[in-house]
């Protein structure tokens, strides 16, 4: 899967903005998941379901989400599973 950092960011705000029916101004890079956009524990079991399907990627298995706290830090980790994904594929 070769995905450009803007395609990541455009993709991962429609799939947040839809489940959680957040607006644009809620979603920028440096939002804190849980104190700015409100997400919950449980919320962000439903956000990486969502964001799996969206990127066809699994982010469950050894990964620390726990270090995932804004945005930004959610772009860069979907675009390293995604860049490692494509590594494993070719």
């Amino acid at each position: 899967m070769n995905i450009t950092k803007e395609e990541i960011i455009r993709q991962t705000n429609e799939a947040l903005k839809k489940e959680f029916e957040l607006s644009d101004a809620q979603l920028t890079p440096q939002a804190n998941l849980k104190d700015d956009i409100g997400l919950d524990s449980l919320d962000a079991v439903d956000m990486v379901v969502v964001l799996e399907q969206k990127f066809h990627i699994n982010i469950r298995q050894g990964y620390d989400l726990r270090s995932i706290v804004t945005l930004q830090n959610l772009y860069d980790f979907i675009e390293k599973i995604a860049q490692e994904s494509a590594q494993k594929n070719q």
